[in-house]
Order: C-alpha cells, then sequence, then structure tokens
C-alpha cells in the first residue's frame, strides 16, 4: 500500500508538470498563431513542418493535405516568397519534402521558390536546421495549431522571430489520438531545451535565394 500511494503521487506530479509544459507552450505563441490569411504578416520563408502524405489505411493524410493547401494560400497571397519543406527522409521509399514538393509544383508554385530539408526528423531538427542551415532567423511555420506552438516554443528557444499560420485542423476522430501524443511531444521539447539535445544531422549551409 506504502509503494502505491508513492507511485500515484509521483503519477500526479507528473500529470501536472505535462499540464504545465502544454499551457506554457499554448501561451508563449498565443500572440504568433494565425488563423486568416489576411491579418498575416508577410515573412520571406513559410516553413511546412512535414508529415506523411499516404496514411498506413491507404487514404490521404489530411495533416498533409491542409498543410498544403494553407502554404498554396500563403503563397498565392503574397505572404511568403518561399516554401521551405522539413521532413522526414530517413528510410528508402519514405521521402516526405519530395511529396510536399511534387504536390507544390501541381498546385502551381514555382520549382526555383521550393527548398527542402530531408533530415527534419523531428520538430526540434526542422527549427535548428532552419536557423543553422539555411539562415533563417524570422519565418512563418505552416502546420496545424497544435504542432505550430510547439515549433515556436522551439524557435524561441533558439533566438528566433516567427510566427505561424494554422492549416485547416483535422476532425474530431483523428484530433483526440493526436492530442494525447502533442502532450508527450510538449514534454519532450522542454526536456530536449532543458539538455540541449541536437539534431541529428547538420551539413552544409544553403542559401534561401
Amino acid at each position: 500500500m506504502k509503494y502505491l500511494k508513492k507511485i500515484i503521487f509521483a503519477g500526479i506530479i507528473l500529470l501536472i508538470v505535462v499540464l504545465i509544459i502544454d499551457y506554457a507552450v499554448s501561451y508563449k505563441a498565443k500572440t504568433l498563431v494565425y488563423d486568416q490569411v489576411k491579418g498575416l504578416p508577410k515573412n520571406k520563408v513559410g516553413l511546412i513542418l512535414g508529415t506523411i502524405k499516404i496514411t498506413p489505411s491507404g487514404r490521404i493524410n489530411l495533416y498533409y493535405k491542409y498543410r498544403l493547401d494553407a502554404a498554396v494560400a500563403l503563397y498565392n497571397a503574397g505572404k511568403i516568397e518561399f516554401i521551405l519543406v522539413s521532413g522526414d527522409n530517413g528510410s528508402e521509399g519514405y521521402d516526405e519534402p519530395t511529396a510536399f514538393k511534387d504536390d507544390l509544383v501541381k498546385r502551381g508554385i514555382p520549382k526555383n521558390r521550393i527548398f527542402l530539408d530531408y533530415a527534419g526528423f523531428r520538430t526540434l531538427d526542422s527549427v535548428v536546421r532552419a536557423k543553422a542551415i539555411f539562415g533563417l532567423t524570422e519565418l512563418t511555420f505552416i502546420s496545424q495549431k497544435f504542432h505550430n506552438e510547439r515549433a515556436i516554443f522551439l524557435a524561441n528557444h533558439y533566438g528566433m522571430k516567427t510566427i505561424a499560420y494554422n492549416a485547416k485542423n483535422t476532425p474530431t476522430r483523428y484530433s483526440i489520438k493526436t492530442k494525447l501524443r502533442e502532450y508527450l511531444a510538449r514534454t519532450k521539447a522542454a526536456i530536449d531545451i532543458l539538455f540541449n539535445v541536437q539534431p541529428k544531422f547538420l551539413g552544409d549551409k544553403i542559401k534561401i535565394k
């Protein structure tokens, strides 16, 4: 019984910490995320945070579709001049950035306005590499709101001036599972900052122009 109480107490403390981190991430980003294109400030580069195009069930991933739509909308509205796609290309046959590039081109975005970061394995990697490799200290994140808030939280730590445009969110059946995962992702982001975790890969600098 004694050990059970300790486990329960530890669990409660952990839950409180997770909820505090979740609140802090959202609070710090609340004035920097935008739902409407019209009020969004301009930036040279919009950074799409990558995700898989096709789900294991063979359907189009709505997170992917809505991020693609959002990036096209921002470019066509003149809110960004270039698009940087950062995603996972860690195994043969799995290439998030190229999938986005191909679909962006199909939607009318010029190839020379699209840059790819193949080593954006995590949001941390995407953020740090945007500054270290692509020389960006100001940019517009393009993803769903929950993801944008976490990216801004990380970018703030690395001295970047960022805003974000919120792509359309997914139906509730998608979002509940994602919300639970996001609690853990935000906690991991805070731990990464605490221990100064670095991207898996860096590399040669690339200038977006």
